[in-house]
């Protein structure tokens, strides 16, 4: 095993602290009891308690949460069939479009997408709001949902699916009792990015929200421009915290997974 150069150390603690130590700073100064947020004060609870009163903050926040859960929950869907799709399908006609068009989101700046939706809504009419932003989030994030489970498919042990066919298993309740079970992980991951990635726009949310849909990132960046409150180190904090556990969270499932996984094939061999 090669040791590591001083060089290699250096670099990669230099790399984590450009990622992180603006990260660590914000979490810090969310317990700064002075108003001012490049003074520090000493510790205190003072802005989360704050925060809590904060009602339009709360409830840009709330509205975030229910849009990145709806908007991740129907992009995984969504995303599940299209890897199905286009692993499964072999080279159907029309395919080289519709992937196309799969992965065109991956590559096309957020401010492009935004407009178009907008015009998109504006054509046909429907007032812009938490559904409008749900499906242009929807829109946006489905391709990476896509690009998960069809990573997964790729390496799936087919053989499993044709046993228990062959067992007499309709292909449905193959679908759900075996494939569905093991490309688990993959799900997972792909809606917890799919989570993290409606959580965090603003670009596009910002073309396609109306009244009463103000989100937390629109609601943070309209009120920084005025100066930076410390409510607002407050509540991204909480949304780092959030975000942590739910990552450690499926991170736990996949290792839970692949040891059962692991246990299941070494009584099968014996």
């Amino acid at each position: 095993m090669r040791k590591a150069s001083w060089f290699n150390v250096g670099s990669l603690a230099l790399g984590l602290a450009f990622l992180y130590l603006p990260i660590a700073i914000l979490v810090i100064y969310s317990f700064n009891a002075s108003r001012l947020v490049t003074v520090w004060g000493g510790w205190s609870l003072r802005w989360y308690a704050e925060l809590i009163q904060d009602r339009a903050m709360l409830e840009s926040a709330w509205v975030t949460l229910r849009i990145a859960v709806l908007s991740a929950s129907a992009a995984t869907v969504l995303g599940t069939l299209a890897a199905i799709a286009l692993v499964r399908f072999g080279r159907f006609r029309g395919r080289v479009l519709f992937s196309g068009m799969i992965y065109a989101p991956l590559v096309m700046p957020e401010v492009i997408t935004g407009l178009a939706l907008l015009l998109l809504f504006v054509a046909v009419d429907i007032n812009r709001g938490f559904w409008t932003i749900t499906i242009a989030h929807t829109t946006l994030i489905t391709c990476f949902a896509t690009v998960v489970v069809q990573s997964r498919l790729l390496t799936f042990d087919t053989s499993l699916e044709e046993a228990a066919m062959d067992l007499g298993c309709p292909p449905l309740k193959t679908f759900l009792t075996v494939t569905l079970p093991l490309i688990a992980p993959a799900l997972v991951s792909g809606w917890m990015l799919a989570f993290t990635l409606s959580l965090d726009d603003l670009v596009i949310a910002s073309f396609t929200t109306g009244p009463g849909a103000t989100t937390l990132p629109i609601r943070i960046y309209s009120e920084v421009r005025l100066g930076v409150k410390p409510e607002i180190n407050a509540i991204c904090s909480i949304l780092i915290a959030i975000v942590a556990v739910c990552i450690a969270g499926a991170s736990l499932l996949a290792k839970f997974q692949d040891i059962g996984r692991g246990g299941a094939a070494g009584l099968a061999a014996r």
